[in-house]
């Protein structure tokens, strides 16, 4: 089992701080260029900076987020702002930041902001299970895992696109 995160960029709190400035930078663009809503989506660490971004930048209006969430110190989703999304799956081995517990603990503290969340975990699945490039299908297997579902992927992306319709308008 994983017990830290890839590079252990949950702790560096300069980075952090540093890529969450940049989402709101980007998001402040997009709005003062013509977009009346944005919506921020990422994966992994993206993910947990999606959340994040939720949470500590007024300006988003949706986040989707897959397997990744941020640590309470740097940003509580408890205190979130923008209503979240986010997608896990049920074999993620990365403990404390997108496992099944992680997922739950994330769930709970949404419950409590008062912004509107889903949290879904996909049976089966195992973390990256969005990415089914060939090269990501040829390293997960190399790692022995064998968790290839098109279903859920389908169904992922048909919650995503459902909910960021939701809250920021079609296209």
């Amino acid at each position: 089992r994983h017990t830290r995160y890839i590079g252990d960029w949950s702790s560096d709190v300069c980075f952090f701080r540093s890529a969450v400035k940049d989402i709101q930078a980007s998001v402040k663009w997009l709005k003062s260029n013509g977009s009346p809503k944005v919506g921020v989506t990422g994966y992994c660490m993206g993910g947990a900076l999606s959340i994040a971004s939720g949470v500590l930048v007024p300006e988003v209006d949706a986040v989707v987020a897959f397997y990744g969430t941020p640590s309470s110190e740097l940003a509580d989703p408890f205190k979130a702002k923008a209503p979240i999304q986010a997608h896990f799956g049920e074999h993620d081995n990365f403990v404390g930041f997108s496992d099944v517990t992680a997922a739950k603990s994330l769930e709970e503290k949404l419950k409590s902001s008062g912004v509107p969340y889903e949290v879904h975990i996909y049976p089966g699945c195992s973390h990256a299970f969005m990415n089914t490039s060939p090269e990501a299908l040829k390293r997960k297997k190399g790692m022995g895992l064998t968790d290839e579902n098109q279903e859920a992927v389908d169904l992922a992306w048909s919650r995503f696109s459902a909910w960021m319709g939701s809250f920021l308008g079609s296209a």
